[in-house]
């Protein structure tokens, strides 16, 4: 067999190899055409990807949606594409800085004075940073905006949920969150954190808070659920420049786009036969296992308790 042969089918099995990866990587798809009219629905993170993604998808569904984000020129932007993508007027817009106790605190001043319901918190938001990196609380960056941060935000939000129930809260986590535990010593302790690490923790943090809150809310209509989205295509290492480029330009052809990536969380949001599941783990749109890390309830209840005192509850 000649070099061109062999090259010629080397590269026809690259190409079907390309395309049942690329197949697999798009995820199951949430078909129903279910109306959330009336509803009221807060996205945090929503001026891109998946969180954008899933403003646009309820916003056609007729809920009305506020758009949570940290940066007000990206969020009126974004507000603007959601409008537009969507067709619907009922997208509203309300800066948050989840790195900042005292933002939260602002934003839940102002939707309590604009509403009187809640019936969808999508706790979307998530960075991907240097663990040496603090916000404006002194906690370490990752674990301080993606688990403190919308701790607080969503107790802060409780009374509204309650009210609307029956409702939901939805924890986007990352199947991360199998990596690494969380111990006691070192939750806050970044000097031997790798970026991915700290990450990692955030992510086991998300599951582990949901898992804590839906006992809290035992006597209540309001269902707490986590989800991994999949390997996304979206800006979340855009502070790290090779992660960036090894994400986002090499196996970019096998990423989610954010489309696809937001699927989980509108079924979690939706779906009319999830209305009395709570405490699951989601991914591909179905219920999923939860890592080893994740079943150990002693640090789950300490997590929370040692959560609620941080943020000064």
């Amino acid at each position: 067999m000649t070099f061109c042969v062999c090259l010629k089918y080397t590269l026809l099995g690259i190409v079907i190899l390309s395309y049942f990866l690329r197949k697999y990587a798009k995820g199951q798809k949430y078909t129903k055409k279910t109306l959330i009219e009336n509803k009221v629905v807060i996205i945090t993170g929503a001026n891109t990807g998946i969180g954008k993604a899933t403003a646009i998808d309820l916003a056609k569904r007729g809920g009305k949606v506020y758009i949570a984000c940290r940066d007000e020129k990206r969020g009126e932007d974004a507000l603007k594409e959601i409008k537009r993508e969507s067709g619907s007027d009922n997208v509203h817009f309300i800066q948050l800085d989840l790195g900042s106790t005292e933002s939260i605190r602002e934003f839940s001043q102002k939707f309590h004075e604009k509403e009187e319901k809640l019936h969808i918190l999508i706790n979307n938001a998530g960075i991907f940073a240097p663990p040496q990196k603090k916000t404006k609380d002194g906690f370490e960056i990752t674990i301080g905006v993606n688990h403190l941060g919308h701790f607080l935000l969503t107790h802060l939000l409780l009374d509204l949920l309650k009210n609307s129930a029956p409702s939901r809260i939805i924890n986007v986590s990352s199947g991360a969150h199998k990596m690494v535990p969380i111990e006691k010593d070192d939750f806050m302790q970044t000097a031997r954190q790798s970026n991915m690490n700290a990450y990692a923790k955030s992510k086991l943090a998300n599951v582990m808070f949901s898992q804590e809150l839906v006992k809290k809310l035992k006597h209540f209509s309001v269902s707490v659920n986590s989800l991994h989205p999949g390997v996304v295509h979206t800006e979340i290492t855009r502070s790290w420049p090779l992660w960036d480029f090894i994400l986002n330009i090499i196996f970019r052809p096998f990423l989610r786009t954010p489309v696809e990536g937001a699927q989980t969380q509108i079924r979690l949001a939706v779906d009319p036969a999830l209305e009395n599941v709570t405490g699951k783990y989601f991914e591909n749109c179905k219920q999923a296992k939860v890592s080893k890390f994740a079943l150990d309830h002693d640090i789950a209840e300490w997590l929370y308790k040692k959560s609620y005192e941080l943020v000064k509850l």
